[in-house]
This record gives structure tokens, sequence and C-alpha cells, in this order.
């Protein structure tokens, strides 16, 4: 479909991301330019269960259609009848325009089966489909949008091939004025003033991406000395183990809320944090969307690509090429499931972090 047959605007749009909390944070961009083009039109979003809230709350969809990863990665019956559920509440929303930014087999097959007049995908797809595969999309968009490498500009490109100039360019998500109460009372409740702490994520999605739990500590003890600063350790309830291990070998006071807040919450509380320090994760992507500087430590993932926006940031890379130090762990080249950062040094992980404070202000005071 030519552009200059596109309509001029949609009464009900669908986005398509399957994937996770980093990449939600980034799709947020592309919604926003959307509602500006398209003040009127109602946001569907398709998403992991989990997200649901955090994406009504901050504005980002007016609804959501939820699926759950668990049965999608189940049997054979259980993963039809997801998909069943699926499809028939999106073709009951009437659907005008589908933006699939997901890019999967799974994606695919629902906009097929969906049958939205307008949909886009991208041409070619990240990975190729095979001879008995096809491409639902009637209007294609690039690998990456607006001439740029950084997987932001891969969720901007639909923008480029509907024919919008994007007008916000960088994620930028605001907490609930509820939610940061409940941070700041948190946060005093044990006596750590805001923009006065560093918020540590030591997890990842997959443990070869995890810097290991002692070079954080011994990190965080370094930082602490240098800054003065506190230190605040967040995470999912899937990583207690890791934050049970830095809790127990750093010297620092630490004060651990991993698994012990909402995405909302942790969105808040990352906004009243003087520095984010890291593993390429979520919750990286979430620090930078408040304006938080960020230091992010990356292993075989190309910050090119996938480094923190909407922030000062500095990623940390271990030096490639890698001699693999996990062999039988790490599945390299996937970068998503390669050990790399195990090689990165405390030293240079420090020296950034001192920069990043250096580069975004003033001193910060620990709490009395």
């Amino acid at each position: 479909m030519s552009k200059a047959l596109l309509p001029a605007s949609y009464r009900s749009i669908l986005v398509i991301q399957t994937k996770f909390i980093g990449d939600i944070v980034l799709v947020s961009t592309l919604v926003r330019n959307l509602r500006l083009q398209y003040p009127d039109a109602r946001i569907v979003f398709l998403c992991e269960a989990g997200f649901e809230s955090f994406l009504t709350a901050h504005g980002i969809a007016d609804e959501v259609v939820t699926f759950k990863r668990a049965r999608m990665r189940g049997t054979p019956i259980e993963r039809i009848t997801e998909l069943y559920r699926m499809v028939r509440r999106l073709r009951r929303l009437k659907i005008d325009l589908t933006i699939d930014v997901a890019d999967t087999k799974t994606s695919r097959i629902l906009v097929g089966l969906v049958k939205t007049p307008t949909r886009v995908g991208y041409n070619p797809p990240e990975r190729g489909l095979r001879w008995y595969m096809r491409q639902p999309a009637n209007v294609f968009a690039k690998p990456f949008g607006f001439g740029g490498r950084h997987y932001l500009s891969r969720y901007l490109s639909p923008l480029e091939a509907l024919g919008i100039e994007p007008r916000v360019t960088e994620p930028s998500i605001e907490p609930l004025p509820l939610e940061t109460a409940r941070a700041l009372a948190l946060l005093g409740k044990n006596r750590i003033r805001r923009k006065a702490f560093i918020a540590v994520h030591a997890g990842a999605s997959f443990r070869g991406r995890q810097w290991q739990p002692e070079r954080f500590a011994l990190a965080i003890d370094a930082i602490a000395r240098k800054t003065g600063l506190d230190v605040v350790l967040v995470g999912g309830p899937d990583e207690r183990e890791t934050a049970q291990r830095i809790v127990a070998e750093t010297e620092t006071n630490v004060l651990d809320l991993v698994g012990a807040l909402s995405l909302e919450t942790l969105l808040a509380l990352l906004k009243q944090a003087r520095m984010f320090l890291g593993n390429e994760s979520g919750p990286m992507h979430m620090a930078a969307s408040t304006g938080t500087p960020v230091v992010g430590l990356f292993g075989l993932t190309r910050p090119a690509q996938w480094s923190a926006v909407g922030a000062p940031a500095i990623s940390v890379q271990a030096p490639m090429p890698c001699a693999c130090v996990a062999p039988e762990l790490c599945r390299s080249p996937d970068p998503s499931k390669s050990c790399c950062v195990w090689r990165l040094e405390v030293e240079p992980v420090v020296s950034a972090a001192m920069e990043i404070l250096s580069r975004t202000g003033t001193r910060a005071e620990k709490a009395v």
C-alpha cells in the first residue's frame, strides 16, 4: 500500500509488542508520536500479562490485550488456545491499523488472523521467512528507520512507513504521583534521601548476561567510599538470590528491595536515584526514561543498538573479541545468550560511575 493511499486518520491502533519491559519503554516513544499524529485514536497494546498495569497507568495504552508467556511456550493445545483467545478479542475491537514491532513468527500469525485494513510490518523481517511463511503486512517498514542504528530507530521505523515525521525521539515516562509518594516513603523509612543513592540492578533475563555478584559488590564498595552515596538494590522476585549474594559480600550497608516493588513503584524509585548501575536490561531503560543517569554493563550485545537513551549514559563493554569464559553455558553468537560480560573488570565500571556522576552535576549528600 503506497503512502498516498493510507487513511488520514485511524479510530483504533493496535501495537504488537510481545517482548520485555525494556522494549516496551522504547516502544512508548512510537506511541507518543502516534498520539500526536492521531489524537482521537484509541491505542491498544498486545503484550505479556505482567505489563498491563504499567502500560495503562502511564498512558502508553488505552486498552491492553494480554497473553501468558508460559502458555505460549507450553503444549500445542495451550499455545493454540491462547492464540485463539487473543485473536477473538482483537477482532472484537475493530482495529483500523496494526503495527507489529515484535516481528516474530507468532506476531505475524496474529496480524494475518486479525486482518486489519492497514498492517505495518518490517521488510525484511529480523529473521528471514521460510518458504512456507508469509509477511501479512501491506505497509512495509525498514529494519531501522530515519537512518538510525539503535533499536529505538527500529521501533520508530513504522512512523516513516506511515509518512509521519517523529516529534518525540526519546523515551520519557513520568512516574505516577502516588507511586512517587510510595517510593519516597520507602526511602525515608530507611533514612535515604532522594538523589543521594545509586540504584543497582544485578539481574538479567539470562544468567550469562549478569555481571558477577562479587564484582558488583566490589564496585558498590568502591563507589560508596568515593562518593558517600547510599545503595539500593532493585530487581524482580527471581533475582533475590543474586541480591543476597551481593549484600553478603559488600562492606557497604545496602538496602535490598529486590522483588519488593511493582513496575510502577520501581519507575518512581529509579527517578529518585542519583545514578543507575546495572546490566543491560529493562530497568536500565526504565531509569533512562525518567532522566536518571545510567551506567550500563554490556557483553556481546552492542551498545550502539541497545544503550540507554533519554538520559546521560555510559555503556561499559567487556573487551572484544571475547575469549570464551563459559563454554558450557554460552550460546554465542546470540548476544542474549552469551556470557561475555563476565570478562568485564571492576575498575572500568567504577571509573564510568565516577565519570557520569561528575558529568551530571552536584555532589550528592548522604542521608543523616
